[in-house]
């Protein structure tokens, strides 16, 4: 039986929700958290990349081995983990600093979406969710690039907003991922019913 891209999506609509979940959480606590000091943010910013890295892989390594390209997948958690990793482990590290790191994560794992929703286009129909994130990213990887910022609070908001629109996104593609595997299954039982049916 070969598994296609689109099979793996489907199965794996669950870990797209909870890294969607886990960005929401992210942003809302940027906003809402009083007095954000640095250390607060970078435990924070460490945390989530950890834990988006470790879905990202659990969703590559869960059935993605069985297709062509389920390295990107893979890529995107290492990136994660690595800038979780980094964030975390990196004594003194500057707002500045750590702007770069969050810079840099965004522009690999866009990239990485884009491709990927790119290469779906013909296999799901809600691959453009996948594409406007990875749009979003590299932009937002970009404009940190361009415009850089200082201040722990100014980059918390900054980021804050990113990781909110980038989990809803995520979100509204784990929702409809979830609903197509629901149809499906009847889709199927109905076209065996339609070709078993004698003709008169």
């Amino acid at each position: 039986m070969q598994i296609t891209a689109e099979s793996v999506l489907h199965s794996n609509w669950w870990v797209l929700l909870l890294r969607g979940f886990a960005a929401v959480v992210f942003g809302l606590l940027t906003f809402l958290m009083p007095g954000l000091t640095l250390l607060v943010l970078v435990s924070l910013f460490g945390g989530y990349y950890f834990i988006n890295g470790v879905l990202t892989l659990v969703a590559a390594f869960r059935g993605g081995r069985h297709q062509p390209r389920w390295w990107s997948l893979a890529v995107e958690g290492v990136a994660s983990l690595l800038a979780g990793i980094i964030t975390l482990l990196w004594p003194g590290v500057t707002s500045l600093a750590l702007l770069y790191v969050v810079a840099a994560w965004a522009i690999i794992t866009g990239v990485l979406q884009i491709a990927t929703g790119i290469r779906l286009r013909k296999q799901i129909t809600n691959e453009w969710v996948l594409i406007v994130g990875g749009l979003l990213s590299v932009g937002f990887g970009i404009l940190l690039l361009l415009v850089p910022v200082a201040g722990a609070v100014v980059v918390a908001w900054w980021v804050g907003c990113y990781a909110f629109a980038f989990g809803i996104l995520l979100s509204v593609l784990a929702f409809r991922l979830r609903r197509q595997t629901t149809a499906r299954p009847i889709n199927h039982m109905q076209t065996i019913n339609s070709q078993s049916s004698p003709t008169m």
